[in-house]
Parts: C-alpha cells; structure tokens; sequence
C-alpha cells in the first residue's frame, strides 16, 4: 500500500508556537484555507483510493477540498489525531517545558514507549491506537491511502514504523503545513518512506542532520 501522510493546514496556534492537541481544537487560519485548496493540485499525481481524517477540526478542513476534487468519502478516526500534550496542552513548543513533549514522543519512537507526557498518554498507547487506523486501511485493499494528519504524530510514527527513517532524521525536519510524507508497505512487512516533503529519503543512517531545533506539535 501507498501511504500518504499528509500535515493539516495552518492554525492560529501553529502562527502562536502552541501545543495545541486537544479534540476539536481550532480551524484553519485564512492561510490554512488556501493549503488545502492548493493540495488537490499539489496531489494530482497521486492516486487515492482512501482518505482518512482525525477528529481535529483542522485535519476535516484541509481535507475538504480533497475529497470534493476527488469525490472520496472522509473517514474520521481518532487514532490517528495529534500525540496528546497532556498537562503541558497549550504551552509554547520552545519553552523548556514545551520542549519536553517532543523529547518525549522521540523517545518513543526509539524504543521507549513506556514513557508517558505529564498528564497525557504513553508512547504505547499513541502508536497502538495510529497502528491500528494504517492496518484498518490496509485492510481494506486500498492500494493508495492519504491520511490527514498532525506533525508530531506523523514524524513520530514514521520514525518508529519506517525502516529508512531513524529519530535524528524526523526530529531534525519539521513538517510545514500541508506537507506530505510517503510511504509504501504494509502492517506485516514493514514500512519505507518513499519521500519527505518531496524529498527522496535516503536509507536510515545515510543522510540528515541530528540535533537541530523541533518544532511544536499541531
């Protein structure tokens, strides 16, 4: 299966640095509006057979003019909804307390899943519940899948599901709004990103730089 995960539109709390995560949360800023308009052309060269969303308002937004263009049905599952902050919900991402969120979802996906964001959910418990909507669209005989969806969680999973992407190559490129990670696999024989904002990823070692600056979730 094809697989493309692709970044919600702007918010006003991505404008802010925020950890914005909580269900419904915001709408599109204006901007936001005009990324999603721009994604049926920016996918015009991918076939879809499935288009899945999270319970954020956000991710049905960015969607709409996808499935409209496409005529697709949208599919709304939790599971694949941003990695929940917790206690540290709508603080700014470069305060050292908002930092903490994202050393803590890259932990999970280098292994250590046991940890859980303060007053929030486990490394367990997010990538079980984003697994178990990628296997239910797997599952289904889509042969190519887009998935609206948020930037720690994309780069979380992708990092922690994809042969070809360790944590120093996610954790060092942000995805912009609206931006676009591709992979092709499946549930039983593992993952390969395809590409990354366009760009070819390179096996897991080989290329990125590690230790640059995150960026907040949303």
């Amino acid at each position: 299966m094809r697989l493309l995960l692709v970044r919600h539109g702007q918010t006003p709390s991505n404008v802010d640095h925020l950890l914005d995560t909580a269900v419904p949360g915001p709408g599109l800023t204006p901007l936001g509006e005009a990324q999603a308009a721009a994604l049926p052309e920016a996918l015009a060269g991918e076939g879809i057979d499935a288009l899945y969303v999270s319970t954020l308002i956000r991710t049905q937004q960015t969607a709409a003019p996808l499935a409209a263009a496409r005529g697709l049905d949208v599919i709304v599952r939790d599971g694949i909804r941003e990695l929940s902050a917790g206690d540290l919900e709508m603080l700014p991402g470069h305060t050292p307390r908002g930092e903490r969120y994202l050393r803590t979802v890259f932990a999970w996906a280098a292994g250590d899943t046991a940890l859980r964001v303060p007053g929030g959910e486990s490394g367990e418990e997010a990538l079980a519940r984003y697994d178990a909507v990628v296997a239910e669209a797997a599952a289904s005989g889509a042969r190519a899948v887009a998935m609206v969806s948020h930037g720690a969680a994309i780069r979380v999973w992708t990092a922690a599901r994809a042969g070809n992407v360790d944590v120093s190559f996610a954790a060092a490129r942000p995805l912009e709004n609206t931006g676009v990670v591709i992979l092709e696999g499946s549930p039983t024989d593992g993952w390969k990103a395809v590409s990354w904002e366009g760009a070819v990823v390179e096996p897991a070692g080989e290329g990125g730089p590690a230790g640059e600056p995150l960026s907040p979730a949303g």
